[in-house]
This record gives structure tokens, sequence and C-alpha cells, in this order.
């Protein structure tokens, strides 16, 4: 099952996609070329083509059962390089059939199709038909229709016999042997029993639609409800939960030094090692292999957590790397320069009168690396949905994992833990079995290190890691909803980002509930009720416009009486009160952020 044999000029598949390719299409209209917006001279076209492609490791489907497989009108699935999701073409990348963000790896079993940070954090926007890139912006895509249609395609095929015959042929080559089909059966059955559990289980009925996903939601069923059960499957059904509480994908510039991460702000940030943890929990999440298994003796960790583990850590370390040279994207059209002034004024005004500065200035945030200073990341109740802040609650059974911790610090997990714990647990447990061989000299240091750890562990560097698992509300385990029951008064706070970059970054608030700064800046009642979303830019009003004819969905969001509905458009009713001009101002001036 080699994808590069699929690809030689022979292939069937290859020939196939031809005929659906930008390259095998009729001659039409040349589409203007992409402009890409300017994010600072170290953001070079090399750097860019590799936060493209830098392998995670994640391992979402052998490359040669997707580059066979085909969707129910009989196209191949990679047809249109995965565009109808949103996702974009990558021109410059190893594999032309293959959209920016989604990359191949080698294996011992194969070349395996994999995505990168890259999938969901980079922006394409349209005005007046001209396409202009960002590269780390919240990308307009539509995770669970591609999450869904992979499902169905996969299920389609285990259903049909002609068209798993058609599919063998495509991978294993001319006339298969019933073993060699029988062999293929088996190995597809066995991939598609996790998947189609997290995905039959996980998506909710009420779509996220393009640009949002409920990734804690999907982080948690990921791993506790996939990767420690028990083999030979390591799944727990019970621990998967509607994944509702959809937000907006995060911009990625300036997010290595924000003192904090994550809308909810639980992650600590600002060192080598805490930035290792939030990528690596984000390779679980898009389907990283992680299998731990219970184990004495591996450096006082109790948990092998390396034993089946595909992250690729020197990967994650480069693209942070890549991330730390990313800018904020700089506006690509004229700006009102005397109105900006007027509304740099009025963004340095206190909150009370309409100011921005007091949440959202740069200020020094807590010490955690000599390497760089981080921003201050204020964690604020404004108001806003608070369907995220129950996933944070949500009670599971720990498996192979039940009593795992890490010495100094994290506690023993429970037979039924919070999922947030466990990630804690297996994220730390990871870094830690990785990392410590590496500041080793010898084996016998590592003997010495096995029987010394908690002096080890007591570096400032990893007790920064505590801060990973910082008190969450509490879930009915018996409910298994993951509705929270604590009235925590750290409960719906969020993140109070630098505001650099943020006319790229519609819709708006945490949970993309409101399509322009303009609609922001109205009090929640007046905001549009619904909208289309999509990649044409509304230059105006700083976001989303009106007209969108890329996907065929509206986003539909409830008003204050609804506050947890994980589409609620109410809260942050800052700079409501200012006059007309004065938001004019004060939008001209976010423009040049």
């Amino acid at each position: 099952m080699n994808f590069s044999r699929i690809l030689t000029a022979g292939g069937l598949a290859c020939a196939v996609l031809a005929l659906t390719s930008p390259l095998g299409r009729p001659a039409a209209a040349a589409s203007p070329p992409v402009i890409y917006v300017d994010q600072g001279d170290e953001w070079t076209e090399t750097v860019r083509e590799d936060y493209y492609s830098r392998d995670q490791g994640s391992r979402l489907i052998p490359m040669a059962w997707i580059a066979a497989l085909k969707q129910p009108d009989g196209k191949p699935f990679l047809a249109d390089n995965l565009s109808r999701y949103g996702y974009l073409p990558n021109k410059g990348g190893e594999y032309p059939l293959l959209p920016l963000g989604f990359n191949v790896a080698a294996g011992p079993d194969g070349q395996t199709l994999g995505m990168t940070c890259s999938a969901c954090h980079t922006r394409q926007i349209q005005v007046d038909k001209v396409p202009y890139r960002i590269d780390g912006g919240p990308a307009i895509a539509d995770f669970q229709t591609f999450l869904s249609d992979l499902d169905a395609a996969v299920g389609a095929l285990l259903k049909n016999k002609d068209a798993f015959n058609s599919f063998s042929v495509t991978v294993i080559g001319p006339k298969p042997s019933e073993a060699a089909k029988a062999k293929l059966r088996g190995e597809i059955e066995a991939w598609y029993l996790p998947y189609h559990t997290i995905v039959s289980k996980s998506l909710p009925a009420d779509p996220w639609g393009p640009s949002r996903l409920d990734a804690v939601t999907m982080i948690f069923n990921r791993l506790t409800g996939l990767d420690i059960g028990t083999g030979p499957t390591h799944i727990i059904a019970d621990n998967i939960k509607t994944a509702d509480a959809p937000v907006r994908y995060p911009f990625l510039w300036n997010a290595p030094i924000q003192d904090m991460t994550q809308w909810p702000g639980f992650s600590p940030n600002g060192n080598s090692l805490l930035a290792l943890s939030r990528n690596l929990g984000e390779v679980f999440g898009v389907f990283g292999i992680f299998h731990p298994k219970r184990e004495e003796g591996i450096f006082g960790l109790r948990m092998d957590y390396l034993a089946n583990n595909s992250a690729d850590f020197l990967g994650l370390q480069k693209q942070e790397k890549n991330i730390i040279k990313l800018g904020p994207p700089k506006w690509p059209w004229a700006i009102n320069e005397s109105l900006a002034i007027r509304g740099r004024d009025i963004f340095n005004w206190s909150t009370e009168k309409g100011g921005c500065v007091d949440c959202h200035g740069i200020t020094k945030g807590k010490f955690r690396s000599l390497e760089h200073e981080t921003w201050g990341t204020p964690l604020l109740d404004v108001g806003t949905d608070t369907r995220e802040w129950d996933k944070l609650g949500i009670q599971v059974k720990t498996g192979v994992m039940e009593g795992a911790f890490i010495p100094l610090l994290t506690k023993p997990l429970k037979p039924v833990d919070s999922a947030f714990n466990v990630l804690g647990t297996a994220v730390i447990g990871s870094i830690l079995q990785h990392s410590i061989p590496l500041l080793l000299d010898t084996m016998e240091d590592a003997g010495d290190l096995a029987s010394d750890v908690p002096s080890w562990l007591k570096s400032p560097e990893l007790q920064a890691l505590k801060s990973l698992a910082p008190p969450v509300p509490t879930a009915d385990p018996a409910s298994g909803s993951g509705t929270s029951t604590s009235s925590s008064a750290a409960s719906n706070v969020y993140e109070s980002r630098v505001l650099e970059g943020i006319w790229a970054a519609a819709p708006y608030l945490h949970n993309g509930s409101v399509p322009t700064l303009a609609d922001l800046l109205k009090p929640a009642a007046q905001r549009t009720a619904s909208f289309k979303i999509g990649q044409n830019y509304d230059i105006e009003n700083v976001g989303l416009a009106v007209e969108q004819t890329q996907f065929d969905y509206v986003l539909k969001t409830t008003d204050c009486s609804n506050l947890n509905s994980g589409n609620s458009r109410c809260g942050h009713e800052y700079g409501t009160s200012l006059s007309a001009d004065d938001k004019k101002a004060l939008l001209e001036y976010l423009k040049q952020l």
C-alpha cells in the first residue's frame, strides 16, 4: 500500500484524480494570484512553506487508502484539494493533490496522511475577487463536514462489495488475491472502528459550521475515548461526549508570547516546555497515535507514555520556532491616517469611557523564561457564551491511566477523574519521558536519575507545568453530560488578547458569534442574529461580508436568554455607547494594529 505507486503516471488513482484536479480541467479564465499579506521580515517564503507542511505527529489515515477513496458521486475523495471544505491549495507542497496543512509521513506500515496546525490556522479572504493569504489566521474551514464525509466514505466502502473490489485493485495492484483483500479489509475495519466511534458520538446535530470547532471536547474525546482503554481497541466509548461548544480558531501570531493561551486561558505559556505541552495536546486532538501502558521504573513515572506515541517532538519544536517568526498581518488597503490617530486616542480611553487598552493593551506578563518576556493575558468574564466552560468539567473513566501521576507535579488519577487531569498527566508524562534521556550523557546517568527524579523535577521550568491543571468546574459523573455543577468564581472567564491583527480574525468573540468588529460595537440585542460565513471580506465593517458563496451555511446565534447555547452573541458590551463617529475612528485604528 505505497502511495508513491498510486501516484505513478500509470496509476489508476492518479489518472482519475487528474480529471478533477486543476491541471485536468478545461482552460478557464485565470484567477487573480494570491496576495500574501505582509507579516514581517522574518516570515520568509522558506519559513512559510515549512509551516504549511511540518510534520507534528498526526496520523489520520493511510495515504494509499484516501488516495483511492471515492465520494458518493464517484469522484475521488481528494478531488479539488479538499477545497470544498475550505482548505487551501499548497502549490509548493510535495504532494500537489493535498491542501496546505495536510502532510504525508512515512512509517513502518507505509505512508500516512496527517494534519498540521496550518490546516486550522491559515486564512484566505477576498476583496473584489482578489484573494489575500493570512498565515496563522483562523481558518475558514468546515472540519465537521470533512470528518463526517470521511466516515461516510469509508463506511460505504466496507458495505459495497463492488466498490471494495475496485478499491483493492487501486491499493494492492491488479488481480489481488482473496487473502490480500481480506487482510486489507481487516486493516480498514480496525481503523474504522475507533474513527466511526468518535465521529458518531462526538459530532453535534447542530453543526459547528465553517471557521469553528469544539477543540476542547474533541481532544478530550480523542484521548480518553480512543487511547486509554485496554487492548486491542483501547476504546472507552462512554468517555466520548457531544462536542457542542464550538469556538472560532484562534490566530497564532503573538501566541508564543502570551502568558496564557486557549480561549478559557487554561494553558500557561512562556517557555519551551509549556509551548511543547500546548502543541502536544493539539497532536493528540488531530489523530496522533497515543496508547500508554503501565510500566514501573521509567524515570519514576510508573507509565510508559511513549510505548505507542506518534508525536514528533522535534517537529513540534521546529513548528514553534516558525510561529515565533510569524508577525501580525498588516492591513493591505489604504488607511485614513487622521481618523486612525483619533481612533488610537479612543482605544486608550478607560473601559468605562468605551476604550480598549485596559483589557487589550500590551502589558508585561508572568516571568516563565529567560528567552523572552510574555504579554499579560487577562482572564475576564465579560458575559459571553458559557458553554465551553462546561466542557472543562467533564469526568471520565481513566482506564489504563488509573493511578498515574507525575512526582511533585500531579496527583494520582482516580478511577473516574476530570478529562483535564487525564490530558495534563498524559502531556506532562510524555514530555518528561521524551526529554529526560536527552538531558543525560550516559545510560549510567539515567540510572542515577531514576532514583533521584524529585531533585530533577524541582527545576523552575518543570515546576511551571503544575499550572497545566488549573481548578475547573466539577461535573456530575452520573449525568455523563459534562455539565458543570460548580458555581466557581473562576468559571466563564476567557482570554483578553492583545489586538494586533484583529482585523483578520472574524467572526468575533470566542465562539465566533459576531460577524464584524462594527457589529461587536453594538449592544448584544442589536447584533446580527444570523449570518453567512466565507472568504468575502468587508473593509468598512471589518469582518465578514454579508454576501458569501463559498459555503451553503448560515450561523444562527442566540441572544442573552440562552447564554449556554454555544452560539450566544451576548456579552462584551464595550464601546457600544460610543458615538457613530467615534466607532468609525476606533475601527480605523484597529485596522492598522
